[in-house]
């Protein structure tokens, strides 16, 4: 699939020596470190929110409370299956020669599952200052979660992306005008 956008691996596999499949493995490997980073904490989270109910204070929440906690409570059960939806793919697709459709479907899932884990994050923080201290205060904390999760798993990342895909385009740009020049490039002793 040609996008016109450079591919960032294609630096990098001159400098790693390896052949697409490798590199299909290895983006597999990396991925499901990911994952195991994030399966852990997600299941946890999902497990907690499944046992309040049976806490005695439950029963004090009022309306709203109940379904911020319900919404809550359904999005973190989503993001489990996101999270794991990787390995449903994997035994479908096991030996099929599919490992590039695997490893972009589980991209797609994990990316998925990410957001989904932000407004389980935002959403469980404003329901508990809601409860602590009141309305107001449980709205302030969870946008100032979700701003912060967008921050920090959206806008610096992307961020990041823009300046090597630019860097990547100044190298590329520096090295076809020494190409073209021969003796004035900076690398030349």
């Amino acid at each position: 699939m040609t996008t016109g956008t450079p591919d960032p691996e294609d630096a990098y596999r001159v400098l790693r020596r390896e052949t697409p499949t490798e590199r299909l493995d290895r983006n597999w490997g990396e991925l499901l470190q990911e994952l195991r980073v994030v399966q852990t904490g997600v299941q946890l989270l999902t497990g907690f929110l499944l046992t309040l109910p049976f806490q005695s204070r439950f029963s004090e929440l009022d309306r709203y409370q109940e379904s911020v906690y319900v919404v809550v409570l359904l999005l973190a059960v989503s993001a489990v299956v996101l999270f794991i939806a990787p390995v449903g793919y994997h035994r479908a697709l096991f030996q099929q020669r599919s490992k590039a459709r695997l490893v972009r479907a589980g991209s797609t899932f994990a990316k998925a599952g990410l957001a989904t884990v932000g407004v389980v994050v935002s959403g469980g923080v404003s329901l508990v200052v809601d409860v602590v201290g009141g309305r107001v205060a449980g709205w302030v904390a969870g946008g100032a979660v979700a701003a912060l999760i967008l921050v920090c798993w959206y806008a610096l990342p992307r961020r990041a992306l823009a300046a090597a895909v630019r860097e990547r385009e100044q190298a590329a740009q520096g090295q076809t005008s020494a190409a073209a020049s021969p003796g004035t490039s900076r690398e030349t002793p």
